[in-house]
């Protein structure tokens, strides 16, 4: 675990593999949670796709009460039947939301030469406004075309290689949406090394990059 203080009142937590945590001054949003070892009530969830290492719902069932909204694809629906009673937004690329007086915007996330996330499947990503401060979260992606059109301060990008970029592709991404500040995932757990992420660092010139 690691942490970034986004502003006064609000922290950005790296869990593990893809799972972030941001806790405002009355707002605790997850991202992905897995495999917590922590946990506490979740205001907004926000799944980028169904797979397992992404929508959990044993971690789920950890933080979620009547009261948290989650946002997820329609393919993640199946999976909280009969198990999660909170609020389920389904949402798809290019939707914008406020949830809570806190603004997301709904991005693409896919593979371009692998087969492991389709963009067909209309996976995402997010863009999450916080104190005046946006950070994306990248999702399971390879670099895509719609990056040149992310505006962000904080860009979380994954570099595990494998099902997503590795660290050179990562990099490349990184140069294209120009971040004020770069955090790489996917490293240390199922795929990708803490040596990806020390890769990454060297190989990002255009902005401060956190390993958290």
């Amino acid at each position: 675990m690691g942490e970034y203080k986004i502003s006064e009142k609000s922290n950005l937590t790296w869990l593990s593999h893809a799972s972030f945590k941001i806790k405002t001054e009355n707002k605790t949003i997850y991202i992905d949670p897995y495999e917590l070892s922590e946990a506490e009530n979740a205001d907004i969830v926000l799944i980028t796709h169904p797979h397992y290492d992404h929508l959990s719902i044993s971690d789920l069932q950890k933080i979620v009460t009547l009261n948290t909204v989650i946002l997820g694809t329609i393919d993640c629906t199946s999976k909280f039947a009969g198990n999660i009673n909170s609020r389920y937004e389904i949402i798809s690329p290019g939707m914008k939301k406020i949830i809570n007086g806190i603004e997301i915007e709904i991005v693409a996330a896919y593979n371009t030469n692998k087969r492991f996330h389709p963009k067909e499947n209309g996976w995402v990503g997010y863009i999450i406004n916080i104190d005046g401060v946006n950070i994306y979260h990248a999702g399971d992606t390879d670099l895509i075309p719609e990056m040149e059109h992310i505006k962000t301060d904080i860009a979380i990008i994954p570099i595990g290689g494998t099902y997503t970029m590795d660290a050179k592709e990562a990099a490349k991404a990184v140069e294209t949406i120009k971040p004020k500040i770069a955090i790489p995932m996917h490293s240390n757990k199922i795929v990708g090394t803490k040596e990806s992420a020390i890769e990454f660092k060297h190989l990002v010139k255009n902005c401060e990059v956190l390993i958290l």
